[in-house]
């Protein structure tokens, strides 16, 4: 009998030590949970969409004068008859009327600024409607603050 549970030690001892162990899945640790904001889009401030432009001009005559809406990827073009160059990095000289084009349908204000950036992509639409620049992608509109 001695002998017969000195072979069958080493198999218990197997079938024990392969009990299967539960894995604690409610206790789950985010890393990253003050990082993450689900549904909200960033928004630049004044500042950072100055900075990050190619392009700032301050107009109250801008309109939109064609759109792609319900064929594929959203574009919109808007046309600025005039306006006050604040701010150029890659032109020197700006001609009025411009058209530029935004993938984000714009709440236009008067008088707003427009920040631009050097036109990425879209090469048939630019060569087609003479296209240079486009909205920066994360600005809002802002509406031209009236000094006193």
């Amino acid at each position: 009998m001695k002998g017969r549970l000195l072979y069958f030690l080493p198999l218990i001892l197997f079938v024990v030590s392969c009990e299967e162990k539960k894995i604690q899945q409610e206790h789950t640790i985010d890393l990253f949970a003050d990082e993450r904001q689900e549904g909200k889009a960033y928004i630049m401030s004044e500042q950072e969409c100055f900075d990050a432009s190619n392009l700032v001009i301050s107009t109250s005559d801008i309109k939109l004068t064609d759109s792609s809406t319900g064929r594929g990827r959203a574009v919109f073009i808007y046309k600025i008859q005039s306006g006050e160059v604040l701010k150029t990095t890659i032109d020197s000289i700006v001609t009025f009327p411009m058209q530029i084009l935004s993938n984000q349908r714009l709440k236009l204000k008067s008088p707003m600024y427009a920040y631009l950036k050097r036109l990425e992509g879209y090469r048939f639409i630019a060569k087609d409607k003479h296209l240079k620049y486009q909205w920066l992608k994360a600005a809002p509109v802002y509406p031209v603050k009236r000094e006193n």
